[in-house]
């Protein structure tokens, strides 16, 4: 499908004061005070050219008491995805779906149900991020157990998703908040998604989200996951980054790992990725750059890499691929990009009057 008919949407939490550790007030103070409505309108007025829609969390991005205000800040915009937000609230620190409080587990579980409704009253997707779902030490959890009480929990709120037509998708990391987080890869993710189709919940509305850092810091091939979540129907969402794969800086799209995001547009194209509607999403967290400038520059190399991607000669390069010859690959991927054989004989005719 053509890149500029793939729609796009961008997480609002990209707009924030951007905090770390080590600046908690964040490196853009100048937006603490800044309540989403005008937020929303700041990102609407500087993106509405090239993006489509928003991305927030439930509850703290976005609730019923201020879901309408924010509608009529969007302007062109919708609202693509509302997102689990459990993972900011310190009453969660120990979890919500393998908190071992019963009460809490009950509350959080609950909470989640709730903002999937306001996604289906939006007609927008849900994610479930268990970013907070996992340990920090040995010795700590009961794993089955742990395992029983996550397994139970997403099988709840999916189940109440399936019931209002609300799509969910189910993204991994490995790392932070809990320092080890159960679902923390592809596999994870899969072997998730069949316990609660053991469990009798309706997965067919059940996907996965590929954030495309969480994937490279598991050194997981984003093309290779792609293809195989595909292949499984499972193919449901893409948030957009990138970062130097050892946490999960989220930085601008073809910041780094250039060639794995080429490869991983041209596969999205080879299976038609956006013709039933699937979006590219931006999950940025630019600390220190203009945010929105950062995401507008994330949307244009996107652009430019995707369009890359279909320079690729797909005969020449699936018969490489039948002998895995990865030097004739690397020839037809470069010469897409230009290296051609009249770049060729000019670097040779070059170094030969060296």
């Amino acid at each position: 499908m053509d890149s500029a008919q793939v729609k796009n949407s961008v997480g609002i939490w990209a707009f924030g004061p951007n905090a770390t550790r080590f600046v908690p007030g964040g490196y853009h103070p100048e937006v603490v005070h800044e309540d989403m409505v005008t937020r929303t309108r700041r990102v609407v007025a500087g993106l509405a050219d090239i993006v489509d829609g928003l991305e927030y969390h439930y509850p703290g991005e976005i609730n019923e008491d201020t879901v309408d205000a924010i509608k009529a800040a969007l302007g062109p915009m919708d609202i693509y995805c509302l997102a689990a937000g459990l993972h900011p609230d310190a009453t969660y620190k120990l979890g919500a779906f393998i908190n071992p409080d019963p009460a809490l587990r009950r509350k959080g579980i609950e909470t989640l149900k709730r903002g999937v409704e306001l996604a289906a009253a939006l007609g927008a997707h849900f994610i479930i991020w268990p970013g907070a779902e996992g340990y920090n030490y040995n010795f700590q959890r009961d794993y089955a157990q742990t395992w029983d009480w996550f397994v139970g929990g997403v099988g709840e709120v999916v189940a109440h998703a399936a019931s209002k037509g609300v799509t969910v998708f189910l993204e991994h990391k490995n790392s932070e908040p809990a320092m080890n987080i159960l679902m923390r890869n592809i596999s994870a993710t899969l072997y998730t998604i069949d316990r609660v189709r053991r469990l009798g919940v309706d997965t067919s509305r059940l996907q996965v989200n590929m954030d495309w850092q969480h994937l490279i810091m598991n050194g997981e091939n984003l093309a290779e996951y792609a293809a195989l979540l595909h292949s499984e129907g499972k193919l449901g969402h893409q948030h957009a980054n990138s970062g130097w794969g050892t946490f999960d800086d989220d930085n601008m799209v073809g910041a780094a790992f250039f060639m794995q995001t080429l490869e991983l547009a041209m596969t999205l194209q080879d299976v038609d990725y956006g013709a039933q509607g699937q979006r590219i999403g931006y999950d940025l967290y630019p600390y220190t750059e203009d945010q929105v400038a950062a995401v507008r520059r994330s949307v244009l190399q996107w652009a430019f890499i995707d369009d890359l991607a279909r320079k690729i000669d797909r005969e020449a390069l699936a018969e490489s691929r039948s002998h895995a010859d990865a030097v004739e690959g690397y020839r037809i991927v470069y010469e897409a990009m230009g290296l051609d054989k009249a770049y060729t004989e000019r670097i040779i005719s070059q170094r030969k009057r060296g």
